[in-house]
């Protein structure tokens, strides 16, 4: 992975939320993601264009706080309703959405960050790469593609400081180093 060296980058955050909360509460026992450290750790310093969260809700509602403590932090919402089929399934995805807001910024920053471990994201990390605008992913190591770290510029494994990007349950998010 080679980065690419701008003076004052100009950066774009697009952070798949549901991706990083089932690993957080999969592997890391119900842990829940310090979305501000991410971006926080993300943007290091740069200038920060718009970082965006996609988000989904749900019938019961439960998720506006979290919505409402994303939007404290800077982060901009997007929502979408919580699809559910006929057999009983349900899908919350928002890889076409997150790729076409990607591709539509791509013009005015020198660097995107996939906040997100999904190899679907390849082809649009690819694309990136060809319109020279610098491809950072970030995620867990234990979901990650493959492919996409093939793809990436530079890559963040959140799983190398646990205690930075994750608050575990029964701790509160202002126990952690640093506040966004």
């Amino acid at each position: 992975m080679a980065a690419i060296k701008h003076i004052n980058p100009r950066v774009a955050v697009f952070i798949d939320t549901q991706n990083l909360y089932h690993t957080a509460k999969h592997v890391y026992k119900n842990a829940r993601v310090n979305f501000g450290h991410i971006v926080e750790d993300a943007v290091a310093g740069r200038s920060l264009v718009r970082a965006l969260a996609y988000v989904i809700t749900t019938e019961s509602g439960d998720e506006k706080n979290f919505f409402l403590a994303l939007e404290k932090m800077g982060i901009e919402i997007k929502t979408k309703d919580l699809q559910s089929f006929v057999d009983g399934t349900k899908k919350a995805d928002w890889d076409v959405a997150i790729t076409v807001d990607a591709i539509r910024i791509a013009p005015r920053v020198d660097v995107v960050v996939l906040v997100s471990g999904d190899g679907d994201f390849c082809p649009l990390a690819e694309y990136l790469k060809q319109m020279g605008v610098q491809v950072e992913v970030v995620c867990f190591g234990q979901s990650v593609s493959a492919k996409l770290l093939e793809e990436a510029d530079i890559f963040t494994d959140l799983s190398k400081d646990t205690d930075y990007f994750l608050i575990q349950p029964g701790q509160s998010g202002a126990r952690n180093k640093k506040v966004f």
